[in-house]
């Protein structure tokens, strides 16, 4: 057999096996057509399993609280310390600032990235508030305004407590982004998101001291390095679902109206069949927050938080107003309270809704990031909660996520 005609064969084999890559009937999944191109979502690191009200040992699948984030460990946190005051996620290709120095404001922030040298690079950034969550882990805990484990990896990561000496509760650490809200929080701030590694949230924070309007000021921790981090690359397959090219996961593209507690969001999920697919899942709190589309709010485009191409069902607020859409619950436990297994993660869409003064408006923004309690008495909520008045309820809705195969 001559060269030409070897090297041909070993060619038609090649394209045989990839063909054949899911069974020997050589079928193919339809995934095998879909090119994933973009940026690694990091797992929130969470190896426990919960119930409503405790730890519990890990769940079989069919059986209760089965598909919680621990069931489902995709892209663990990795990182490297490169000696220079630089840090590196070798998942997400992002390089960090250790130190993050002193409070800052939103103005400086860019100043001082736009000055900085760390590690002798000069393409530092003021991160977006996707880049900022990519480095949060759900293995922290807090009680009230109390830090106990926190909600970033202190092995890699210097972040501060709230100056008590100073009047500032624990909790006082906010860590700002570069991502201002488009609408207004409190009727009229002006408000950057931003997320706060002391209690586990992202919230809307406003730019000025109410009142005054000095600017105010927060923790900033700059970073450089893969620019397409948190650039969505939506495919309507036309089937019910929507493939994100960039992150390598497919989402339900409608959520169906009904409102449920956590168990049963979880139950719902794994129980889920679309467009073929029985690997359905509730997604975890970073991949859910993935596909928040930060440009867009009820107050400035009439529309939930996300990219057009999904469908939110449209409910009323507690006082009966149209135009709010549902929180949506998260397979992700947030560790907070005396009880610290009863709150489950959610993603606020719509505005994120707190009672002030008996006033109810949206305290935190759309794409806000809270939690609520797993399970409860429908006559017991909606209820008020914190400073703020957080609105709660134990009934979120739900849009489910499965992981394209490759």
């Amino acid at each position: 057999m001559d060269n030409k005609r070897f090297l041909s064969l070993l060619c038609v084999l090649f394209l045989a096996m990839s063909c054949a890559k899911d069974g020997d009937d050589g079928s193919n999944d339809p995934d095998d057509n879909i090119n994933i191109t973009g940026y690694n979502i990091v797992d929130t690191d969470v190896t426990e399993f919960y119930d409503n009200n405790s730890i519990i040992s890990s769940p079989l699948a069919g059986e209760s609280y089965y598909g919680q984030d621990a069931n489902y460990i995709i892209n663990p946190p990795s990182y490297t310390d490169n000696g220079n005051g630089t840090i590196t996620d070798n998942v997400t290709g992002l390089m960090w600032e250790q130190d993050m120095g002193e409070k800052i404001t939103f103005d400086e922030a860019f100043t001082k990235a736009e000055n900085s040298t760390l590690g002798g690079y000069s393409d530092w950034r003021v991160p977006t508030i996707k880049e900022l969550y990519s480095l949060i882990l759900f293995t922290g805990k807090v009680r009230g305004e109390s830090a106990i484990d926190l909600f970033i990896n202190t092995d890699y990561f210097d972040q501060p407590l709230g100056d008590t000496s100073a009047g500032e509760r624990e909790i006082d650490a906010q860590t700002w982004s570069s991502t201002e809200y488009v609408g207004q929080t409190m009727n009229a701030d002006k408000t950057v998101f931003g997320v706060n590694f002391i209690d586990g949230r992202i919230k809307g924070y406003p730019k000025s001291k109410p009142g005054s309007g000095v600017a105010n000021t927060m923790y900033f921790r700059m970073v450089r390095g893969n620019t397409e981090y948190g650039k969505n690359n939506y495919v309507d397959n036309g089937d019910g679902t929507v493939s994100d090219l960039a992150t390598g996961l497919m989402w339900q593209k409608a959520d169906d109206g009904v409102a449920r507690n956590w168990k049963d969001a979880l139950s719902y999920s794994e129980n889920l069949e679309l467009a073929s697919y029985t690997d359905w899942r509730l997604p975890n709190a970073k991949e859910l927050q993935s596909i928040v589309d930060y440009s867009r709010s009820p107050q400035t485009t009439d529309s939930p938080a996300i990219n057009p191409i999904f469908k939110t069902t449209e409910i009323n607020d507690p006082n009966g107003n149209p135009g709010h859409y549902p929180y949506f619950w998260t397979s992700t436990t947030h560790l907070d309270g005396a009880n610290p297994y009863k709150n489950g993660v959610y993603i606020a869409f719509g505005k994120g809704l707190g009672k002030m003064n008996g006033i109810l408006m949206d305290v935190h923004g759309a794409g806000c990031q809270r939690s609520d309690p797993k399970a409860g008495n429908a006559n017991d909520y909606p209820e008020y909660f914190g400073p703020q008045g957080d609105l709660r309820t134990v009934f979120n809705h739900v849009r489910a996520v499965r992981t394209i195969s490759k």
